[in-house]
């Protein structure tokens, strides 16, 4: 075929590009279709694919759920980047039969992904949309889905303006489940079959609050600084100096993201004047002004004792983290500007008013002090906390059930 024959000319340039963004050859192989896969006999296949880190812990839930919903059934795992294929193998291997890369959407690529995979169904996270692997799945009758699927407003317009393109390649899904009502009404307009298009809700909703096995004596209410990075340290002390000057009661809990930066962290906290501990150490906040979490494995339930979380990676680019952690018990939730690895989620917690997302200290001490001052306000944005979780929920059991009809 012409693309086939194009691809082989542009390969060197492709192959370029790609090893300049750090993939292996192994990795470069594989998407070229080129490995070894197990034998799944007579097996039925599922394949679940996500892009990359955000898609790949958004299927997680649902890839260790499946796994105990159809023990007979294989699992095969696919990312398109080296930090997906991490995640992937670090979180899904004793759960999957098969961990690999998505081919490139070229015929004699897909082709030789699909002869040796040969999944009977694939579930497809968030918007990806390949117009080869898609004409071949339903050439050879694998039923294809997209889940949690989302399309952006300004991606919308795109689509909207090359319908007669999107149309053709949407029809090759056998369904299309997305986040939102909104986002199942721009793929029916982009294309897609109203027939077969349904909301399912958000699968990263789809989490249960951790058990708390030990009590917390508060001695007063808590800001809680979620997974800090360098340079935040010191602006959530700063905050909290600010604060503490009208709220006499308030305590700090600061949780660095990398417990490798804990001297770093008693740096700043030694050099503020307030009276401080390690949680390690038994920190008592009836006491202490400010409790340093210097332990493994606490941080998500130190939120249940929070009254406001700010969730870190959010003031130095890294791109923020989940901020379901603390909504889940209630609580709400302050961000800084940079939440590109949880936008999807942030868009849906600004929209139910259950947090906030600032661009200073400035901004960040604004909204603290209206949450600690007013109790009316505190309670309506605790309250949309709650509603926006039990609105959200309910996508793992809509795929599970789907696998169940269909596979």
């Amino acid at each position: 075929m012409l693309l086939n024959i194009i691809f082989q000319i542009f390969y060197p340039i492709v192959r370029y590009f790609h090893k300049s963004a750090g993939y292996s050859d192994d990795a470069l192989n594989r998407k070229l279709g080129n490995f070894t896969a197990p034998k799944f006999e007579d097996n039925k296949v599922i394949m679940f694919h996500g892009v990359s880190v955000g898609e790949i812990n958004a299927i997680e839930k649902l890839v260790k759920t499946a796994r105990k919903e159809f023990p007979q059934i294989k699992i095969v795992v696919t990312s398109g980047t080296n930090t997906g294929q991490e995640i992937a193998n670090k979180k899904l291997l004793e759960f999957s039969d098969f961990i690999t890369y998505f081919p490139f959407d070229v015929p004699m690529c897909v082709e030789r992904f699909l002869n040796k995979i040969k999944p009977t169904a694939v579930y497809m996270a968030e918007t990806e949309i390949w117009p080869t692997f898609g004409k071949l799945c339903k050439k050879k009758g694998i039923k294809l889905y997209i889940i949690n699927g989302r399309i952006s407003d300004r991606t919308f317009k795109s689509y909207k303006n090359l319908k007669l393109i999107f149309k053709p390649l949407l029809r090759n899904y056998a369904g299309i489940f997305t986040q939102s009502s909104e986002d199942l009404n721009k793929f029916i307009q982009v294309g897609a079959n109203p027939e077969t298009t349904e909301r399912m809700n958000n699968l990263k909703f789809d989490i249960t609050a951790p058990n708390v096995n030990f009590e917390l004596e508060k001695g007063g209410r808590i800001l809680l600084a979620a997974s800090t990075h360098s340079g935040e340290d010191e602006l959530l002390i700063d905050a909290y100096s600010k604060l503490k000057q009208k709220h006499k009661d308030l305590k700090l809990i600061i949780a660095p993201r990398h417990l490798t930066r804990i001297n770093e962290v008693e740096h700043f906290v030694g050099q503020s004047g307030f009276s401080y501990a390690f949680r390690s150490k038994d920190a008592d906040l009836n006491i202490d002004d400010i409790m340093i979490l210097d332990t493994m494995g606490e941080l998500g339930k130190m939120f249940k004792f929070a009254d406001i979380s700010f969730i870190g990676g959010s003031f130095n680019k890294t791109g923020g983290h989940n901020p379901l952690e603390s909504v889940i018990f209630g609580k709400p939730v302050i961000s800084g500007p940079s939440i590109s690895n949880f936008k999807d989620i942030y868009a849906i917690i600004q929209n139910a008013k259950a947090g906030f997302i600032v661009k200073d200290e400035y901004e960040f001490l604004k909204y603290a002090d209206e949450l600690l001052s007013n109790t009316d306000f505190y309670k309506t944005v605790s309250k949309a906390c709650e509603d926006v979780f039990k609105s959200q929920q309910g996508a793992l059991d809509f795929v599970i059930n789907n696998i169940k009809t269909n596979i």
